[in-house]
């Protein structure tokens, strides 16, 4: 079951919110319930991220149950081995939760014998990062295993995270409550995410299947070779962001409207002007969970340029091999890692010599870098890959195949591309702040304008998946 399907949106989630809000709401009545409101939410949640998983995969609760304990488990231990003054056993416990996740992750994920189960890297860096943290004194362990299964479970963001650590929810697993704003704040998050990864994401990637499909088609050996090409992974690149990041704002809107605030995952990263500053704003909560559980640990950059040269690259290696078993993903991973070693040691310097200039260097160096690591990442066959690539530098004419895709496409090319930085975003609270100042009850009409916005949103994403059979997810296989 995925966010943008008709099922998800008119039964399991209308359902699911209106047995979060009721049962409750009368339970509470009762003098023995009057005091357990949050428990029973955790486990109304708990319970139907359960059913959402096993929609597709009966036999994978079970992994994730198993996980569950395990990391409860290991908690208690580690908290109380602590306590005790006993450090190295407490140490040995935490080795013992990452030896068995891992693992798992490494089964699963990697042996390629069995069906990846959906969301077990975002799923397996929670609950092994929830041992870490308790063995940091992060945080404190969990003693309700029904709360720790509703962390672990949660299905807004099960399947593409955002990796939520325990320590930033932990105290609203506990107390919450969600308020008219909240919810309508969620509410917002959550159209405003499926219509990115409706109507642009989906409509982009079309884009990215017909360049694809001309170059399997022929080996890159069109006349055209260079500019449609380009064309080509701009479109995937758009369609990767839009795709990813609105199901992260799905997650978000919908952990709001339950009471939770989620950290954010992305921050407009094609704004960026360095490889650095790009993956300070793409999947944000992967990048912190590497930082804290890996470079740092390994010593980050106390330990002079060598040592951090060493630590990024092992990181980056780590990265890759988490998005797949396939041999261009650590490529990737290696890829990115090269480049960040470079801007540390001298090419950030040189890029920040242009920074007077609107960055338009340093985005441009940016967005090449970028566009080269998303062929790496989209073809697994390193040699189409590397095909591609090169192809991407023969240039020639322009060719009636891009001709036509620019014709198609241009109009949806230039929304996703504008609608990729923050000016939409300023011209949206412009027009809502002039509107408020200038207009007769502006305030009352710019609060209908917007919700007549979000409405027709809605609809239109609706009326897309009603009719659309191309709707695909690219973070499943991750």
């Amino acid at each position: 079951m995925v966010f943008s399907s008709l099922l998800f949106l008119f039964r399991f989630f209308p359902i699911v919110l209106i047995l979060y809000v009721t049962i409750p709401a009368i339970l509470s009545r009762m003098a023995f319930f009057r005091e357990k409101k949050v428990r029973i939410q955790n486990l109304i949640l708990f319970l139907s991220s359960l059913f959402f998983y096993a929609w597709g995969e009966p036999v994978y609760v079970l992994l994730m149950l198993f996980s569950t304990v395990v990391d409860y488990t290991h908690g208690l231990l580690v908290e109380y081995f602590l306590g005790k003054g006993k450090r190295g056993s407490a140490k040995l416990v935490v080795a013992s939760s990452v030896i068995i996740n891992l693992s798992l992750l490494g089964f699963f994920k990697y042996a390629k014998v069995v069906a990846l189960p959906i969301g077990i890297s975002f799923y397996t860096f929670q609950t092994m990062s929830y041992t870490i943290d308790v063995y940091r004194k992060d945080a404190k362990a969990q003693k309700n295993i029904l709360d720790f299964g509703c962390y672990v479970a949660m299905f807004p963001q099960l399947i593409a995270g955002p990796i939520v650590q325990y320590k930033t929810i932990a105290e609203e697993l506990k107390h919450r409550k969600v308020s008219l704003q909240d919810f309508s704040e969620g509410a917002t998050r959550f159209i405003l995410g499926l219509s990115k990864k409706v109507l642009l994401a989906n409509n982009i990637g079309m884009l990215w299947e017909q360049v694809q499909a001309l170059f399997l088609a022929d080996g890159g050996a069109s006349q055209e070779v260079g500019l449609l090409w380009w064309l080509g992974i701009l479109a995937f690149a758009l369609q990767i962001y839009y795709d990813f990041s609105g199901y992260s704002d799905m997650a978000i809107g919908m952990g709001r409207m339950f009471g939770f605030h989620f950290l954010e995952n992305f921050d407009h990263p094609y704004e960026a002007a360095s490889a650095t500053e790009f993956w300070r704003r793409w999947h944000m909560s992967l990048g912190q969970w590497f930082r804290q559980y890996v470079y740092i640990p390994l010593g980050g950059n106390r330990h002079g340029l060598l040592i951090q040269m060493r630590n990024i690259l092992i990181v980056w290696s780590l990265t890759g091999i988490w998005h797949g078993a396939s041999w261009n993903f650590l490529c990737w991973g290696l890829y990115f890692g090269f480049f960040l070693v470079l801007e540390k040691t001298f090419l950030l310097g040189i890029l920040n010599r242009f920074r007077g200039w609107g960055r338009i260097v340093p985005h441009l160096y940016t967005m090449v870098v970028v566009l080269l690591s998303w062929v790496i990442f989209a073809w697994e066959d390193l040699s189409f890959g590397l095909s591609y690539i090169q192809s991407m530098f023969l240039f020639g004419g322009v060719g009636d195949h891009l001709l036509y895709l620019l014709q198609s496409y241009g109009m949806l090319l230039g929304i996703t591309l504008l609608g990729a930085t923050r000016l939409p975003l300023r011209m949206g609270r412009f027009g809502m702040r002039w509107g408020r100042d200038h207009l007769p009850k502006g305030a009352v009409w710019m609060e209908v304008l917007q919700a007549g916005f979000l409405v027709a949103l809605f609809l239109l994403s609706v009326a897309y998946i009603v009719d659309a059979s191309y709707n695909p997810f690219l973070y499943f296989r991750f």
